[in-house]
């Protein structure tokens, strides 16, 4: 008998991925945490019966979480991961020798153990010795840290259950008060294209547009998420994402990426026209 994943994106639309087998599954307080080894995707994880990560497209949300704000601001020293548990993010931010501590926050462990067991390409650095991790409500975390950040890089699930508390308007206003003269945030945006996901795309901008200097977004192709239509929300207190794009600086690092490049930086931020109208509304 075929064993297939299905997550539905409306009640009529769903993204389903024939699985070779299941390999663990956990119910944490937090959330129900499950892992499949797949066909075209290879082994993958989903919360709460939704994607995270799989091995076969992960390079392309990593990398554009972590090397978009890095080509901005390419001394950055201190950065705080709030979720990320699959350690992706934290694998691509050690790259850079000049950083100097990662701080990693995520409220369920056993996301994180899991993922070291199962989807070592993702965690691979989680214990590279300028990561500390806290096993904590990254909402809470942020209210003890101000003026200290150059980069927060909020690396959530969506607006449910344990991501909920990171699409706050409180939340941004702490990002803002913890994050340096120079500090960038960036936050998981949702999609466009979906109505659920793009009303919380709108309200997540609207609350960062009062806050922020410099609020503004941009988009990537991610084959196993909502639509593959997906968009990060980059906001500072003065560094702009296309001004001060500093891609001599960033190439000059050498580094090897699969999906980022300086030329995507520049077009990531080239909206199609009903998103940027969306955008506009709020």
């Amino acid at each position: 008998m075929d064993l297939w994943f299905n997550e539905w994106n409306t009640e009529s639309c769903k993204l389903s991925i024939k699985v070779k087998e299941p390999i663990y599954s956990e119910k944490t307080p937090f959330q129900k945490i499950d892992f499949f080894d797949s066909y075209d995707f290879g082994k993958f994880f989903t919360l709460d019966g939704m994607m995270m990560v799989n091995e076969k497209d992960e390079f392309i949300y990593h990398d554009m979480i972590v090397h978009v704000p890095m080509a901005v601001n390419p001394n950055i020293k201190n950065v705080l991961v709030i979720g990320g548990g699959d350690g992706g993010t934290v694998r691509e931010l050690t790259r850079y020798n000049d950083i100097e501590q990662i701080h990693m926050v995520e409220i369920d462990e056993r996301v994180v153990r899991l993922c070291q067991k199962y989807l070592p390409i993702t965690s691979s650095k989680l214990e590279d010795k300028r990561v500390t991790l806290y096993f904590k409500d990254g909402v809470e975390f942020v209210k003890s840290k101000e003026n200290f950040y150059d980069l927060i890089l909020v690396d959530s699930t969506d607006p449910i259950g344990p991501g909920e508390g990171l699409f706050t308007m409180s939340f941004y206003k702490d990002c803002y008060r913890a994050l340096n003269g120079k500090g960038i945030l960036i936050n998981q945006h949702e999609s466009p294209y979906f109505e659920e996901y793009r009303i919380e795309m709108l309200k997540a901008h609207g609350k960062l547009k009062k806050i922020f200097d410099v609020c503004e977004v941009y988009q990537f192709h991610m084959p196993t998420y909502s639509s593959g239509h997906w968009l990060f929300g980059f906001a500072s207190k003065g560094l702009h994402p296309i001004e001060d794009h500093n891609a001599e600086k960033w190439e000059s690092f050498d580094l090897k990426t699969k999906y980022y490049n300086s030329q995507i930086h520049q077009g990531a931020f080239m909206l199609p026209t009903y998103v940027r109208e969306l955008l506009e509304s709020v």
